[in-house]
């Protein structure tokens, strides 16, 4: 059986859709995964915007949604012209792991680790491991993000 999925091409700084099959069973979690990293989560009322007055961004039915609190993606966008100073890869490494804390919370995981790390000038490279509830299963991705 075949589905569409989203793999993250580093080089190019993009997702693709592609159709994945039954021999690509992380296909489904590496999509989840994307998709809550890579979508814009609304800034919080004390997020420092990079610019004054800009838009929260966010999607649109965070407004109101179906579970109070359950919110999709990741704040990210706001370190976009950060450094790389100690604070800025930690504060990435945490943002992260709140765009995925649902995976537990939803039992498609049983574990989400989030590790971060400079790149020069760059960007910032993250490391997820998604530990699955039914066992040993353990699915590691790597992602970057470039920094202009």
């Amino acid at each position: 059986m075949s589905g569409l999925a989203l793999i993250w091409d580093a080089e190019a700084q993009e997702a693709r859709l592609v159709v994945a099959d039954a021999e690509q069973p992380d296909a489904a979690l590496r999509t989840a995964a994307l998709i809550s990293l890579f979508t814009d989560r609304r800034a919080t009322a004390d997020d420092v915007l990079p610019e004054p007055g800009a838009d929260r961004r966010g999607w649109w039915a965070d407004v109101a949604p179906p579970v109070e609190g359950d919110l999709i993606g990741s704040r990210h966008w706001l370190s976009h012209r950060g450094k790389r100073r100690p604070e800025d890869i930690r504060l990435a490494r945490d943002r992260a792991a709140e765009a995925l804390a649902w995976m537990i919370a939803d039992g498609v995981a049983s574990a989400v680790t989030v590790e971060a790390e400079a790149l020069g000038d760059a960007g910032i490279a993250l490391s997820v491991a998604i530990t699955r509830p039914e066992g040993p299963t353990r699915q590691t991705f790597d992602f970057l993000w470039e920094f202009h």
